[in-house]
């Protein structure tokens, strides 16, 4: 995936927009994380993986998935850019969009994307 197939994606739910969190360039929904491409690895950041899909994904997956001793302890995964599928990202973004989005937001998201 390239930078800007990364950046389409994530700016393409409603609400998403650039910003930082913790001093790093990130991608903010209602104000909270979404996601971020880690500069030192180019492996973009993906919350709310629990902690058993994380290693089943680590496993299966090795020169995708992977993680820090920081990420360690929370219920995240980071994928390397270069080798992660867009589909697959934007079914991560999907994941953490209903969590962060106001629910007004996620509903009128999910009707548009049902066709009505």
């Amino acid at each position: 995936m390239t930078n800007e197939e990364m950046r389409a994606i994530a700016l393409s739910f409603p609400g998403c927009e650039e910003g930082t969190s913790y001093g790093k360039p990130s991608f903010l929904v209602n104000g909270k994380f979404f996601t971020r491409l880690r500069r030192e690895d180019r492996s973009l950041v993906l919350m709310d993986v629990p902690i058993d899909e994380r290693e089943m994904l680590m496993e299966a997956e090795p020169a995708t998935f992977h993680v820090t001793p920081h990420y360690k302890d929370y219920p995240c995964v980071l994928a390397r850019m270069e080798t992660l599928h867009p589909g697959s990202f934007r079914a991560f973004l999907e994941r953490r969009f209903r969590k962060v989005a106001k629910k007004s937001v996620v509903k009128a998201w999910e009707a548009e994307r049902a066709g009505g």
